[in-house]
């Protein structure tokens, strides 16, 4: 990706130990404080390696469209890349040389209302500047505090606002040329935007909320609301902003004011993505090492192609490095090294790759392991690609999922794949809970250990429950009580040989519900609607236990049924009654669509919507016959006697009602 100008390297802010000396994750430094020591964390600027998967965003979007994910998979990596169109506008910075402080707006048609603005605290104006601006002294001590917080917790909605005027320093709203004043608050990233922001509060809660905080003007621009209570972020007419005035339409309104910017050189179209520049590294010793060699003379240069894979050197010490490096770092043998241009003295790069690497395309290689040339050769890429169907955790449908795709479709257009999509069909299993009901936690004692289920039920009485305990993309607690009703299920199949006599074809008290229940488990399976799948299987066991026996046909359908839910105990009682072969290479069992009717159904009999009655008629009865057959029950006709009929329904195959008075 370095040599196709997709991998770049930039400075960023990452989560910093002063006493430990290691950069920490946002899950290892929560609260401000380091997970492993409990000091204090701050923020440190890093140089790091970036992927520039904002480049494939639109196509990342467009993809969607052709594959078979569940709709919640597809609206949750939407949101995640979080395309938005808007506008860039110019804010000159009052006394300066034409500077101008860069923001990025969905909403230019509100550029009127603008009393303030807001900076990232690392914004490089700062220091620029520093010399103008009177708090200086203040500003420092606020960056400070900001550099204590993570990324997390510095743009949470729900906080108190805190912030910093630049005193001296200050905007020219390019509109209607008003000064207006500049702060800086944590809640507002370098690395989203353009790391500054115009703040219009009579039309934004947060904006609202600082306003009120810091005694800003609010001025309303559009029609709809009380500003002198709270923010209006509905929709409305256009009020307070010159040639916009008396608009409601909202896209008429941004194309014009866009259009105005456009002329006036002030501001352009732009469209920007929630979602950031791949963070390419770790500073750890675990991981695939960055191929990059530092040199004085070439400077950036990839390792040759002949030099790879490269290795990570054997080592006894994994310890981090000192001042947020990797542990490669102090391991020379392997940093130092010879420019593969010019044959001079050079370094490695000591980041190695994040988990996400790896994981983004190792499937690839199931496709063709033991070749020595390729990763896979393109005849069994083109066979097995693309997979036909993910399944996995809701946790891996953002980055994991966007960050595949992404390398998926880069390795698509340098011709290495055949298909620029890797997922066919993505759906995903809910999760386990705790008997609580909460998520299982060794901190909160919750957690149940499946190798002591198997040890006291067995391993098919743990995958049965696991599937039956509810919709499979749905979360559930575990309920000991439920586990041993599936043991007693089990039980139940295993004791099928105690009721089993001769018999080719299915009996004719069990043909219809063998041939429903082939019907619905075979469609369950494909719909991954394993719990009705599975309590289909518990209503036909019930129906051979009512019959009393079971023949060798019916149990050849019941345990080829049975099998994907519990291999080991079918396998075995397919073994024990020599029906040969292994079931899991067996065919599986067809319905006869025909033996799937009922000859007769049970249809409910209401008097003025209250049922009175039940009654068995044909399936393919008519409402005339079936209104005669209900008048006819005892019960229903003493409840009519005497009174006259307004109406008669019939519901087929459900109920018939008769209206009286």
């Amino acid at each position: 990706m370095f040599e196709h100008g997709l991998a770049f390297r930039d400075k960023t802010l990452v989560n910093y130990c002063p006493s430990c000396k290691v950069v920490l994750s946002n899950e290892d430094s929560q609260g401000g404080k380091c997970d492993i020591c409990h000091s204090d964390i701050v923020q440190k600027s890093k140089d790091v390696w970036y992927l520039r998967i904002t480049e494939y965003a639109d196509r990342l979007l467009e993809g969607l469209d052709r594959v078979d994910y569940l709709p919640n998979v597809k609206l949750q990596q939407r949101n995640w890349i979080g395309k938005s169109t808007g506008a860039f506008v110019d804010f000159e910075v009052k006394g300066s040389d034409g500077e101008k402080l860069k923001i990025y707006t969905t909403r230019p048609d509100t550029l009127f209302g603008v009393t303030f603005m807001v900076m990232a605290p690392e914004h490089p104006m700062i220091d620029k500047y520093a010399d103008r601006i009177s708090n200086m002294n203040e500003v420092r001590a606020y960056r400070s505090e900001c550099a204590k917080k993570t990324e997390f917790e510095r743009t949470q909605l729900v906080k108190d606002k805190t912030g910093v005027r630049l005193s001296g320093l200050s905007g020219i709203n390019p509109v209607n040329g008003k000064e207006i004043p500049i702060y800086i608050s944590d809640y507002v990233m370098m690395g989203y935007g353009t790391g500054a922001i115009m703040a219009v509060p009579a039309h934004d809660e947060r904006d609202y909320d600082f306003a009120k905080k810091f005694g800003i003007d609010i001025i309303e621009v559009i029609k709809g609301g009380d500003i002198s209570k709270a923010a209006y972020t509905g929709e409305g007419e256009l009020v307070n902003s010159d040639f916009l005035n008396g608009i409601d339409n909202k896209k008429e309104a941004i194309e014009k004011i866009t259009d105005f910017l456009a002329q006036k050189g002030i501001g352009e179209k732009g469209v920007q993505f929630k979602m950031k520049d791949w963070a390419f590294n770790r500073q750890r010793y675990w991981g695939e090492p960055i191929p990059i060699i530092y040199c004085p003379h070439c400077g950036m240069v990839p390792v040759p192609y002949d030099e790879l894979p490269l290795k990570l050197p054997e080592v006894a010490d994994f310890r981090p490095g000192q001042d947020g490096e990797s542990p490669l770092a102090k391991i020379e043998s392997f940093v130092n090294c010879k420019c593969p241009k010019c044959g001079a003295d050079a370094k490695r790069e000591t980041d190695t790759m994040p988990q996400w690497a790896g994981s983004s395309w190792y499937f690839l290689r199931y496709m063709d392991p033991h070749n020595n040339e390729a990763f896979a050769s393109p005849e069994k890429l083109k066979y097995w690609g693309e997979v036909d169907w993910y399944n996995g955790g809701m946790e891996h449908v953002t980055r994991h999922m966007i960050y595949s795709r992404f390398w998926h479709k880069f390795l698509y257009d340098i011709g290495a794949v055949p298909l620029d999509e890797p997922y066919a069909k993505r759906t995903a299993q809910g999760l386990i809970l705790g008997p609580d009901g909460e998520k299982m936690s060794k901190s909160k004692g919750n957690v149940v250990d499946p190798n002591d289920v198997v040890d006291e039920y067995g391993a098919d009485v743990l995958r049965t429950y696991v599937l039956f305990m509810g919709d499979y993309e749905k979360a559930a607690p575990w309920s000991e009580s439920s586990v041993k009703g599936c043991k007693r299920f089990i039980d139940r199949v295993w004791g099928l040989r105690n009721i089993l006599t001769d018999g080719d074809e299915y009996s004719a008290e069990l043909e219809s519900a063998v041939h429903k229940t082939i019907k619905k488990v075979s469609s369950d399976i494909e719909a991954m609607k394993f719990n009705t799948a599975i309590a289909a299987l518990m209503t036909l066991i019930n129906k051979i236990y009512e019959k009393g026996s079971v023949n060798r046909a019916e149990l050849k359908a019941f345990l080829t049924l049975l099998n994907p839910f519990a291999p080991h105990v079918t396998e075995e009682l397919w073994s024990l009654e020599d029906f040969g072969g292994m079931l899991a290479d067996g065919k599986w069992v067809d319905h006869d669509e025909s033996k799937c009717v009922d000859d007769t159904v049970e249809i409910a009999v209401q008097i003025n919507g209250k049922v009175r009655a039940k009654i068995n008629v044909p399936a393919d009865i008519e409402a005339p016959d079936a209104i005669a057959l209900a008048k006819e029950n005892e019960t229903v006709a003493a409840a009519v006697a005497g009174k006259s009929v307004v109406k008669e329904i019939y519901v087929k195959g459900r109920l018939v009602n008769i209206v009286v008075k």
